[in-house]
Protein backbone atom coordinates (compact mmCIF):
# COMPACT_ATOMS: atom_id res chain seq x y z
CA UNK A 1 0.00 0.00 0.00
CA UNK A 2 1.23 3.46 -0.78
CA UNK A 3 1.99 6.00 1.89
CA UNK A 4 1.33 9.28 1.48
CA UNK A 5 2.72 11.93 3.59
CA UNK A 6 -0.33 12.62 5.82
CA UNK A 7 -3.10 9.57 7.38
CA UNK A 8 -6.43 10.57 7.90
CA UNK A 9 -7.10 12.34 11.42
CA UNK A 10 -6.46 10.13 14.60
CA UNK A 11 -6.91 11.07 18.12
CA UNK A 12 -4.00 13.18 19.36
CA UNK A 13 -2.33 14.50 22.31
CA UNK A 14 -3.57 18.17 23.09
CA UNK A 15 -0.23 20.07 22.98
CA UNK A 16 0.26 18.36 19.14
CA UNK A 17 -2.53 20.81 17.82
CA UNK A 18 0.34 23.57 17.02
CA UNK A 19 1.92 21.17 14.68
CA UNK A 20 1.59 19.26 11.28
CA UNK A 21 -0.39 15.55 11.68
CA UNK A 22 3.03 13.92 10.02
CA UNK A 23 5.09 15.28 12.80
CA UNK A 24 4.77 13.28 15.37
CA UNK A 25 3.48 10.19 13.86
CA UNK A 26 6.68 10.20 11.27
CA UNK A 27 8.68 10.29 14.73
CA UNK A 28 6.74 8.01 16.26
CA UNK A 29 7.95 5.32 13.78
CA UNK A 30 11.80 6.83 14.04
CA UNK A 31 11.00 7.98 10.26
CA UNK A 32 12.29 11.40 9.05
CA UNK A 33 9.50 11.42 6.20
CA UNK A 34 7.14 9.11 4.63
CA UNK A 35 7.75 7.93 0.95
CA UNK A 36 6.99 10.89 -1.21
CA UNK A 37 3.98 10.46 -3.74
CA UNK A 38 4.80 10.50 -7.66
CA UNK A 39 2.22 12.96 -8.12
CA UNK A 40 2.61 15.66 -5.55
CA UNK A 41 5.80 17.96 -4.93
CA UNK A 42 8.17 16.48 -3.23
CA UNK A 43 8.41 18.12 0.71
CA UNK A 44 9.03 17.09 4.41
CA UNK A 45 6.60 18.04 7.34
CA UNK A 46 3.95 19.39 5.66
CA UNK A 47 2.15 21.29 8.53
CA UNK A 48 -1.42 22.93 8.39
CA UNK A 49 -2.52 25.85 10.54
CA UNK A 50 -5.04 24.00 11.90
CA UNK A 51 -3.32 20.75 12.20
CA UNK A 52 -6.51 19.11 10.76
CA UNK A 53 -7.50 20.00 7.57
CA UNK A 54 -7.20 18.11 4.34
CA UNK A 55 -4.08 17.23 2.79
CA UNK A 56 -4.87 18.92 -0.46
CA UNK A 57 -6.90 22.03 1.48
CA UNK A 58 -6.15 25.02 1.45
CA UNK A 59 -3.44 26.63 3.54
CA UNK A 60 -1.67 23.08 2.48
CA UNK A 61 1.99 24.20 1.23
CA UNK A 62 4.75 22.32 -0.45
CA UNK A 63 7.23 24.76 -1.04
CA UNK A 64 9.62 23.76 1.61
CA UNK A 65 13.28 23.59 1.54
CA UNK A 66 15.29 20.48 1.70
CA UNK A 67 18.25 22.10 3.62
CA UNK A 68 18.58 20.48 7.16
CA UNK A 69 21.08 22.64 8.93
CA UNK A 70 20.49 24.73 11.49
CA UNK A 71 18.72 27.68 11.49
CA UNK A 72 21.20 31.00 12.09
CA UNK A 73 21.24 31.07 15.59
CA UNK A 74 21.44 35.08 15.98
CA UNK A 75 19.05 36.93 14.43
CA UNK A 76 19.80 40.42 13.30
CA UNK A 77 18.20 42.46 16.12
CA UNK A 78 20.40 40.45 18.32
CA UNK A 79 23.88 41.26 15.68
CA UNK A 80 22.85 44.94 16.32
CA UNK A 81 22.71 44.13 19.68
CA UNK A 82 26.37 42.69 20.57
CA UNK A 83 27.63 45.43 17.86
CA UNK A 84 26.10 48.41 20.09
CA UNK A 85 28.35 46.92 22.77
CA UNK A 86 31.29 46.47 21.03
CA UNK A 87 31.53 49.43 18.35
CA UNK A 88 32.11 51.98 21.67
CA UNK A 89 34.19 49.35 23.11
CA UNK A 90 36.08 48.79 20.22
CA UNK A 91 36.09 53.29 19.23
CA UNK A 92 37.36 53.56 23.11
CA UNK A 93 40.58 51.45 22.32
CA UNK A 94 41.30 53.26 19.41
CA UNK A 95 40.93 56.34 21.23
CA UNK A 96 43.27 55.37 23.86
CA UNK A 97 45.74 53.98 21.33
CA UNK A 98 45.88 57.58 19.80
CA UNK A 99 46.02 59.31 22.92
CA UNK A 100 48.97 57.51 24.64
CA UNK A 101 50.21 56.01 21.78
CA UNK A 102 54.27 57.07 22.96
CA UNK A 103 56.90 59.28 21.02
CA UNK A 104 60.20 58.46 21.92
CA UNK A 105 61.45 56.85 24.99
CA UNK A 106 63.66 59.39 27.28
CA UNK A 107 66.93 58.76 27.12
CA UNK A 108 69.49 58.22 29.80
CA UNK A 109 72.88 57.37 30.08
CA UNK A 110 74.05 53.68 30.33
CA UNK A 111 74.79 52.27 33.56
CA UNK A 112 76.69 49.41 31.94
CA UNK A 113 74.85 47.07 34.61
CA UNK A 114 72.66 44.07 34.23
CA UNK A 115 70.83 44.87 30.61
CA UNK A 116 71.52 48.76 29.71
CA UNK A 117 75.23 47.81 28.62
CA UNK A 118 76.18 47.95 25.37
CA UNK A 119 76.71 44.60 23.23
CA UNK A 120 78.53 42.86 20.53
CA UNK A 121 78.74 40.16 18.76
CA UNK A 122 82.32 38.01 18.85
CA UNK A 123 83.86 34.42 17.87
CA UNK A 124 86.53 32.16 20.49
CA UNK A 125 88.85 31.43 18.03
CA UNK A 126 91.36 30.37 20.62
CA UNK A 127 91.16 28.29 23.77
CA UNK A 128 94.17 26.76 25.54
CA UNK A 129 94.76 25.55 28.86
CA UNK A 130 96.73 27.32 31.49
CA UNK A 131 97.46 27.33 35.25
CA UNK A 132 95.38 28.56 37.58
CA UNK A 133 98.29 30.10 39.39
CA UNK A 134 100.03 31.39 36.57
CA UNK A 135 97.18 33.84 35.89
CA UNK A 136 96.22 34.72 39.00
CA UNK A 137 96.30 38.50 39.30
CA UNK A 138 97.11 39.12 42.77
CA UNK A 139 100.57 36.27 42.50
CA UNK A 140 99.45 35.07 45.63
CA UNK A 141 97.77 31.66 46.63
CA UNK A 142 94.64 31.96 48.52
CA UNK A 143 93.92 31.21 51.95
CA UNK A 144 90.84 30.73 53.70
CA UNK A 145 88.21 27.57 55.06
CA UNK A 146 88.18 25.37 52.31
CA UNK A 147 85.20 23.46 53.72
CA UNK A 148 82.96 26.86 53.05
CA UNK A 149 81.95 27.47 49.18
CA UNK A 150 84.41 30.26 48.86
CA UNK A 151 87.43 28.63 50.36
CA UNK A 152 86.61 25.95 47.98
CA UNK A 153 86.05 27.68 45.09
CA UNK A 154 89.15 29.81 45.99
CA UNK A 155 91.63 26.76 46.34
CA UNK A 156 90.52 25.16 43.11
CA UNK A 157 90.88 28.09 41.39
CA UNK A 158 94.67 28.24 42.57
CA UNK A 159 95.48 24.64 42.25
CA UNK A 160 93.34 23.88 38.71
CA UNK A 161 93.91 24.50 35.22
CA UNK A 162 91.91 27.22 33.78
CA UNK A 163 91.19 28.11 30.38
CA UNK A 164 92.58 30.88 28.16
CA UNK A 165 89.66 31.79 25.20
CA UNK A 166 90.99 34.38 22.67
CA UNK A 167 87.80 36.00 21.19
CA UNK A 168 87.27 38.03 17.95
CA UNK A 169 85.16 41.15 18.25
CA UNK A 170 82.88 40.49 14.94
CA UNK A 171 80.53 44.00 14.86
CA UNK A 172 80.74 47.37 15.32
CA UNK A 173 83.54 49.75 15.31
CA UNK A 174 86.08 47.10 16.63
CA UNK A 175 85.24 44.97 14.48
CA UNK A 176 87.98 42.17 14.01
CA UNK A 177 90.01 43.24 17.64
CA UNK A 178 90.50 40.38 20.05
CA UNK A 179 91.35 40.29 23.64
CA UNK A 180 91.96 37.12 26.24
CA UNK A 181 89.26 35.58 28.53
CA UNK A 182 90.58 33.56 31.63
CA UNK A 183 87.52 30.82 32.13
CA UNK A 184 88.11 29.38 36.00
CA UNK A 185 86.92 25.15 36.03
CA UNK A 186 84.16 26.10 38.46
CA UNK A 187 82.58 28.12 36.22
CA UNK A 188 78.68 26.94 34.55
CA UNK A 189 79.71 28.55 31.40
CA UNK A 190 82.84 27.12 29.46
CA UNK A 191 84.28 28.41 26.39
CA UNK A 192 85.09 26.35 23.24
CA UNK A 193 86.87 27.04 20.08
CA UNK A 194 84.13 28.28 17.08
CA UNK A 195 81.90 28.89 19.93
CA UNK A 196 79.44 32.42 18.74
CA UNK A 197 79.12 34.59 21.99
CA UNK A 198 77.42 38.10 23.40
CA UNK A 199 80.33 40.48 24.70
CA UNK A 200 79.58 43.73 26.65
CA UNK A 201 81.56 46.50 25.66
CA UNK A 202 82.37 49.59 28.07
CA UNK A 203 84.14 52.50 26.46
CA UNK A 204 85.10 53.87 29.96
CA UNK A 205 87.25 50.91 31.05
CA UNK A 206 90.73 50.68 30.25
CA UNK A 207 91.87 49.10 26.57
CA UNK A 208 92.33 45.77 27.95
CA UNK A 209 89.47 45.49 29.73
CA UNK A 210 86.92 47.03 27.27
CA UNK A 211 85.09 44.04 26.48
CA UNK A 212 84.05 40.69 28.33
CA UNK A 213 82.17 37.57 27.65
CA UNK A 214 78.54 37.85 28.96
CA UNK A 215 76.30 34.92 27.47
CA UNK A 216 76.31 32.89 24.54
CA UNK A 217 74.92 33.46 20.96
CA UNK A 218 71.73 31.61 20.50
CA UNK A 219 69.72 33.31 17.88
CA UNK A 220 70.20 29.92 15.39
CA UNK A 221 68.45 27.52 18.21
CA UNK A 222 65.91 29.81 18.88
CA UNK A 223 65.23 30.44 14.95
CA UNK A 224 65.23 26.95 14.27
CA UNK A 225 62.64 26.24 17.30
CA UNK A 226 60.22 28.97 15.95
CA UNK A 227 60.42 27.74 12.37
CA UNK A 228 59.33 24.55 13.33
CA UNK A 229 57.14 25.77 15.88
CA UNK A 230 54.79 27.86 12.80
CA UNK A 231 55.60 24.96 10.49
CA UNK A 232 53.42 22.82 13.06
CA UNK A 233 51.06 25.41 13.40
CA UNK A 234 50.27 25.74 9.87
CA UNK A 235 50.38 21.82 8.78
CA UNK A 236 47.58 21.30 11.80
CA UNK A 237 45.91 24.42 11.86
CA UNK A 238 46.04 25.30 7.95
CA UNK A 239 44.45 28.54 7.47
CA UNK A 240 43.06 28.90 10.92
CA UNK A 241 46.92 28.57 11.91
CA UNK A 242 48.41 30.98 9.70
CA UNK A 243 45.65 33.32 10.87
CA UNK A 244 46.81 32.98 14.47
CA UNK A 245 50.73 33.39 13.78
CA UNK A 246 49.98 36.43 11.95
CA UNK A 247 47.72 37.76 15.06
CA UNK A 248 50.87 35.83 17.60
CA UNK A 249 52.89 38.60 15.69
CA UNK A 250 50.62 41.68 16.00
CA UNK A 251 50.78 40.73 19.48
CA UNK A 252 54.15 41.38 19.62
CA UNK A 253 53.92 44.46 17.73
CA UNK A 254 51.62 45.69 19.95
CA UNK A 255 53.74 44.77 22.81
CA UNK A 256 57.01 46.68 21.69
CA UNK A 257 55.54 49.49 19.56
CA UNK A 258 52.88 50.51 22.28
CA UNK A 259 52.94 48.82 25.94
CA UNK A 260 56.76 48.97 26.47
CA UNK A 261 57.50 52.75 25.23
CA UNK A 262 54.10 54.15 26.39
CA UNK A 263 55.22 53.01 30.38
CA UNK A 264 58.97 53.87 29.61
CA UNK A 265 57.64 57.47 28.65
CA UNK A 266 55.72 57.74 31.67
CA UNK A 267 51.89 56.96 30.87
CA UNK A 268 50.04 55.06 34.10
CA UNK A 269 51.11 51.21 33.56
CA UNK A 270 47.80 50.14 34.50
CA UNK A 271 46.07 52.01 31.93
CA UNK A 272 48.61 51.27 29.11
CA UNK A 273 48.09 47.70 29.67
CA UNK A 274 44.27 47.47 29.93
CA UNK A 275 44.25 49.60 26.37
CA UNK A 276 47.08 47.27 24.98
CA UNK A 277 45.51 44.10 25.91
CA UNK A 278 41.79 44.99 25.00
CA UNK A 279 43.79 45.67 21.52
CA UNK A 280 45.71 42.53 21.44
CA UNK A 281 42.03 40.77 22.63
CA UNK A 282 40.22 42.44 19.50
CA UNK A 283 42.89 41.36 17.12
CA UNK A 284 44.14 38.49 18.04
CA UNK A 285 40.11 37.16 18.37
CA UNK A 286 38.81 38.13 15.40
CA UNK A 287 41.75 37.27 13.10
CA UNK A 288 41.84 33.90 14.59
CA UNK A 289 37.99 32.99 14.94
CA UNK A 290 36.04 35.63 12.32
CA UNK A 291 34.00 38.77 12.06
CA UNK A 292 31.11 36.91 13.95
CA UNK A 293 28.72 36.82 17.36
CA UNK A 294 30.27 34.08 18.45
CA UNK A 295 33.63 35.79 18.44
CA UNK A 296 31.75 38.52 19.96
CA UNK A 297 30.32 36.80 22.88
CA UNK A 298 33.77 35.19 23.73
CA UNK A 299 35.46 39.04 23.09
CA UNK A 300 32.36 40.02 26.28
CA UNK A 301 33.50 37.41 28.43
CA UNK A 302 36.82 38.20 28.17
CA UNK A 303 36.19 41.73 28.95
CA UNK A 304 34.43 40.95 31.74
CA UNK A 305 36.98 38.55 33.40
CA UNK A 306 39.88 40.86 32.27
CA UNK A 307 37.79 43.55 34.17
CA UNK A 308 37.26 40.90 37.13
CA UNK A 309 41.32 40.47 37.05
CA UNK A 310 41.88 44.05 37.45
CA UNK A 311 39.83 45.02 40.46
CA UNK A 312 41.40 42.31 42.25
CA UNK A 313 44.70 42.51 41.26
CA UNK A 314 44.73 45.99 42.20
CA UNK A 315 42.98 45.72 45.02
CA UNK A 316 45.04 43.02 46.72
CA UNK A 317 48.64 44.31 45.34
CA UNK A 318 47.56 47.67 47.17
CA UNK A 319 46.54 45.47 50.52
CA UNK A 320 49.38 42.98 50.41
CA UNK A 321 51.81 45.99 50.17
CA UNK A 322 53.30 44.74 47.16
CA UNK A 323 55.87 47.31 45.67
CA UNK A 324 57.16 45.52 42.31
CA UNK A 325 60.82 46.02 43.22
CA UNK A 326 61.72 42.14 44.09
CA UNK A 327 65.02 41.52 41.71
CA UNK A 328 67.96 43.18 40.00
CA UNK A 329 65.55 43.83 36.77
CA UNK A 330 62.78 45.76 38.03
CA UNK A 331 65.48 47.43 40.74
CA UNK A 332 67.41 49.16 37.50
CA UNK A 333 64.24 49.88 36.17
CA UNK A 334 63.54 51.80 38.78
CA UNK A 335 67.04 53.31 39.39
CA UNK A 336 66.62 54.21 35.56
CA UNK A 337 63.23 55.92 35.58
CA UNK A 338 62.07 57.04 38.88
CA UNK A 339 58.53 57.81 37.81
CA UNK A 340 57.48 54.58 36.82
CA UNK A 341 55.07 53.06 39.05
CA UNK A 342 56.66 49.44 39.71
CA UNK A 343 53.32 48.71 42.03
CA UNK A 344 51.54 49.51 38.51
CA UNK A 345 53.97 47.62 36.56
CA UNK A 346 53.03 44.76 38.32
CA UNK A 347 48.99 45.06 37.83
CA UNK A 348 49.74 45.24 34.06
CA UNK A 349 52.14 42.32 34.00
CA UNK A 350 48.86 40.24 35.45
CA UNK A 351 46.42 41.22 33.11
CA UNK A 352 48.33 40.83 30.38
CA UNK A 353 49.32 37.37 31.73
CA UNK A 354 46.00 36.40 31.97
CA UNK A 355 45.10 37.27 28.60
CA UNK A 356 46.17 34.57 26.55
CA UNK A 357 44.71 31.97 28.85
CA UNK A 358 41.42 33.81 29.47
CA UNK A 359 41.17 33.70 25.22
CA UNK A 360 41.51 30.38 25.34
CA UNK A 361 38.76 29.88 27.88
CA UNK A 362 36.55 32.04 26.68
CA UNK A 363 36.79 30.70 22.57
CA UNK A 364 36.24 27.60 23.69
CA UNK A 365 33.31 27.82 26.36
CA UNK A 366 31.72 29.93 23.61
CA UNK A 367 32.36 27.51 20.61
CA UNK A 368 31.12 24.59 23.37
CA UNK A 369 27.40 26.20 23.96
CA UNK A 370 27.35 27.05 20.39
CA UNK A 371 28.32 23.12 19.25
CA UNK A 372 25.38 22.31 21.64
CA UNK A 373 22.45 24.67 20.23
CA UNK A 374 23.77 22.64 17.02
CA UNK A 375 23.17 18.94 17.39
CA UNK A 376 20.07 20.16 19.52
CA UNK A 377 18.37 23.10 18.42
CA UNK A 378 15.30 22.96 20.85
CA UNK A 379 17.42 23.09 23.97
CA UNK A 380 16.76 26.36 26.05
CA UNK A 381 18.95 28.42 27.35
CA UNK A 382 18.83 27.00 30.65
CA UNK A 383 19.95 23.42 29.61
CA UNK A 384 22.83 25.06 27.25
CA UNK A 385 24.45 26.52 30.26
CA UNK A 386 23.74 23.24 32.58
CA UNK A 387 25.63 21.51 29.57
CA UNK A 388 28.21 23.68 28.60
CA UNK A 389 29.21 24.46 32.58
CA UNK A 390 29.80 20.68 32.36
CA UNK A 391 32.46 20.90 29.76
CA UNK A 392 33.47 24.36 31.54
CA UNK A 393 34.21 22.48 34.93
CA UNK A 394 36.84 20.54 33.43
CA UNK A 395 38.22 23.38 31.70
CA UNK A 396 38.68 25.06 35.00
CA UNK A 397 40.34 22.05 36.27
CA UNK A 398 42.56 21.54 33.67
CA UNK A 399 43.55 25.77 32.93
CA UNK A 400 44.04 26.63 36.97
CA UNK A 401 46.46 23.56 37.82
CA UNK A 402 48.38 24.72 34.44
CA UNK A 403 48.55 28.35 35.43
CA UNK A 404 49.96 27.44 38.83
CA UNK A 405 52.32 24.78 37.55
CA UNK A 406 53.89 27.38 34.92
CA UNK A 407 54.75 29.61 37.99
CA UNK A 408 55.85 27.19 39.97
CA UNK A 409 58.16 25.89 37.15
CA UNK A 410 59.27 29.64 36.84
CA UNK A 411 60.35 30.09 39.90
CA UNK A 412 61.38 26.61 40.82
CA UNK A 413 65.15 27.90 41.41
CA UNK A 414 64.01 30.51 43.96
CA UNK A 415 62.24 27.56 46.04
CA UNK A 416 64.92 25.78 45.64
CA UNK A 417 66.76 27.75 47.63
CA UNK A 418 64.29 28.53 50.14
CA UNK A 419 64.34 24.74 50.80
CA UNK A 420 68.02 24.86 51.12
CA UNK A 421 67.17 27.68 53.68
CA UNK A 422 64.80 25.18 55.55
CA UNK A 423 62.47 28.09 55.57
CA UNK A 424 58.85 27.36 57.06
CA UNK A 425 55.94 27.75 54.57
CA UNK A 426 54.63 31.08 56.12
CA UNK A 427 57.87 32.56 55.82
CA UNK A 428 58.25 31.89 52.12
CA UNK A 429 54.78 32.67 51.09
CA UNK A 430 55.14 36.03 53.31
CA UNK A 431 58.50 37.09 51.03
CA UNK A 432 57.54 40.01 48.68
CA UNK A 433 59.13 37.93 46.14
CA UNK A 434 57.13 34.60 46.63
CA UNK A 435 53.92 36.83 47.72
CA UNK A 436 53.96 38.52 44.01
CA UNK A 437 53.86 35.36 42.58
CA UNK A 438 50.80 34.22 44.82
CA UNK A 439 49.43 37.27 43.85
CA UNK A 440 49.85 37.10 40.24
CA UNK A 441 48.65 33.45 40.14
CA UNK A 442 45.62 33.25 42.42
CA UNK A 443 44.30 36.64 40.78
CA UNK A 444 44.49 35.43 37.22
CA UNK A 445 43.37 32.18 38.35
CA UNK A 446 40.00 33.51 39.87
CA UNK A 447 39.21 35.17 36.64
CA UNK A 448 39.70 32.30 34.90
CA UNK A 449 37.37 30.57 37.03
CA UNK A 450 35.09 33.33 36.42
CA UNK A 451 35.27 33.65 32.75
CA UNK A 452 33.74 30.16 32.69
CA UNK A 453 30.26 30.58 33.66
CA UNK A 454 30.18 34.26 32.63
CA UNK A 455 31.25 33.03 29.30
CA UNK A 456 28.72 30.18 28.73
CA UNK A 457 26.03 32.42 30.40
CA UNK A 458 26.06 34.52 27.72
CA UNK A 459 26.98 32.20 25.04
CA UNK A 460 23.69 30.59 25.91
CA UNK A 461 21.78 33.88 26.04
CA UNK A 462 22.84 34.68 22.63
CA UNK A 463 22.68 31.66 20.79
CA UNK A 464 18.73 30.31 22.43
CA UNK A 465 17.38 34.41 21.61
CA UNK A 466 14.94 35.65 19.36
CA UNK A 467 13.71 31.68 18.39
CA UNK A 468 10.47 31.69 16.43
CA UNK A 469 7.65 31.10 19.05
CA UNK A 470 4.55 28.84 18.64
CA UNK A 471 2.65 30.58 15.84
CA UNK A 472 5.75 31.63 14.19
CA UNK A 473 6.87 29.63 10.94
CA UNK A 474 10.41 28.83 11.47
CA UNK A 475 12.85 28.65 9.11
CA UNK A 476 13.43 26.84 6.84
CA UNK A 477 15.59 23.62 7.49
CA UNK A 478 14.95 23.86 11.06
CA UNK A 479 11.47 21.73 11.63
CA UNK A 480 13.80 18.38 11.54
CA UNK A 481 15.79 18.97 14.70
CA UNK A 482 12.83 17.29 17.01
CA UNK A 483 13.67 14.31 15.46
CA UNK A 484 17.60 14.04 16.75
CA UNK A 485 15.58 13.67 20.43
CA UNK A 486 13.33 11.03 19.20
CA UNK A 487 10.28 13.20 19.65
CA UNK A 488 7.75 14.55 16.91
CA UNK A 489 7.53 18.01 18.70
CA UNK A 490 9.43 21.01 20.11
CA UNK A 491 9.07 20.87 23.69
CA UNK A 492 6.60 23.91 24.79
CA UNK A 493 8.37 26.85 26.78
Amino acid sequence: MEQYPYQPPEPRRRDESAHGVGHGRDAHEGSRAAAPDPGRPHGHGHGHPGGDGPPNGPGHSHGHSHSHGPAAPVSKHLRKVIAAVLVPFTAAVLVGLVVLWPGQAPSHKRTGVGFDRQTQQATVTQVVEVSCKSVNASGGTPTGDTSTAEGSSAQQQADGTCKKATVRVDTGKDKGRTFTEIVQPDQSRQLHQGEEVVVAYEPSAPKELQYAVTDVNRKFPMALLAGIFAVAVVVVGRLRGVMALVALAVSFLVLTLFILPAILEGSNPLVVAVVGASAIMLIALYMCHGLSARTSVAVLGTLISLSLIGVLGSLFIGWAALTGNTDDNTGLIHGLYPSIDMSGLLLAGVIIGSLGVLDDVTVTQTSAVWELHEANPSMGWRGLYRAGIRIGRDHIASVVNTLVLAYAGAALPLLLLFSIAQSSVGTVANSELVAEEIVRTLVGSIGLVASVPVTTALAALVVSADRPGPDTPAPAGSQPAPARGGRGRRRKR
